[in-house]
């Protein structure tokens, strides 16, 4: 009966929870609105954005922006393309990741803390640009998929993070359970630990996909071919293109001056719809997989 009962909370916890409903409530709103206000800015009168008229709603509804954006081709394509990479790449670093984690887990691994240390190295000191584009034109990856998937394949810390979850969540008990009925250390891992670890398999999907979906950097390093840019650097490119169309062309009379600022607000009205069609697929994503984000940043935070 006793325990049925609501707890009596004293009047410093009913203020303690107020002020932290409040702190949180102003840091949610410092978060939301950014994002809330790309949005409704995205499709309103571009006279109304750049006259600091939206503040709330939308003011005028105009689609210039997305007409602009959708109208170039090369964003249906920069679009395929990123989808591309982003699978690919994604699928690559869940084969190189997921068979290391594992394999580090185990501790009949002989030499772990050596190999462990080896990869550790690498996030904090890397090659530098010139050696991986050296190494990347080397082995004739320039200009293809493979530059921007397999210099990048594994992250070190996804790895660590994949590692902790396989030696929390995958006891020895069961891998000696399996061999007693002749079960092999690679039927084991596809067989029974890849089912068990749906969660860690969800959050590095995540963390890869998003990763990639964002790169430009590489593409922008690696990648010549027009038709083969992601959508980020098309994007990128549209945006740079229409500035400096503006920057050249001169009004020479009052009618010229208005069309010219007109197409100011247009190019920074863009700049909203470009940050909606470039974020969207994550934005889409991040949802079906909430359930587990919070459980791989604990699995991260654990000593492994």
């Amino acid at each position: 009966m006793a325990a049925a009962k609501a707890i009596k909370r004293s009047k410093n916890d009913k203020i303690y929870d107020a002020v932290i409903f409040v702190i949180l409530t102003i840091v949610f709103l410092c978060v939301a609105y950014p994002l809330y206000f790309v949005v409704i800015s995205s499709f309103s009168n571009p006279e109304a954005v750049a006259g600091g008229e939206v503040i709330l709603l939308p003011v005028g509804v105009n689609f210039d922006g997305y007409k602009v954006v959708f109208k170039n081709t090369e964003v249906v394509y920069g679009f395929i393309n990123s989808v591309i990479y982003t699978i690919v790449g994604t699928a690559i670093s869940l084969v190189v990741t997921l068979p290391t984690a594992y394999a580090l887990s185990r501790s009949d691994f002989y030499g772990k803390k050596f190999v462990t240390i080896f990869y550790l190295i690498t996030m904090f000191v890397s090659g530098g640009m010139v050696p991986t584009y050296l190494v990347v034109k080397n082995c004739g990856l320039l200009d293809s998929v493979w530059a921007l998937v397999l210099p990048g394949a594994l992250s070190a810390y996804n790895m660590i993070v994949a590692r902790t979850f396989f030696k929390t969540s995958i006891p020895n008990e069961l891998l000696e359970a399996a061999k007693l009925d002749g079960c092999s250390n690679t039927r084991f891992f596809f067989t029974i630990v890849l089912p068990l670890s749906s969660a860690i398999i969800a959050i590095l999907v995540l963390w890869y996909g998003v990763g990639q979906w964002n790169s430009y950097f590489s593409a922008l390093i690696y990648i010549s071919t027009k038709e083969k840019f992601p959508l980020q650097l098309v994007l990128r490119s549209i945006l740079i293109q229409n500035s400096v169309a503006l920057q050249k062309h001169t009004a020479v009379n009052p009618q010229e001056l208005l069309e010219q600022k007109r197409q100011q607000e247009v190019v920074e009205l863009m700049k909203y719809s470009l940050i909606i069609v470039s974020s969207l697929p994550v934005i889409m994503l991040y949802p079906l997989i909430q359930k587990y984000f919070v459980k791989g940043v604990m699995i991260g935070s654990l000593k492994g």
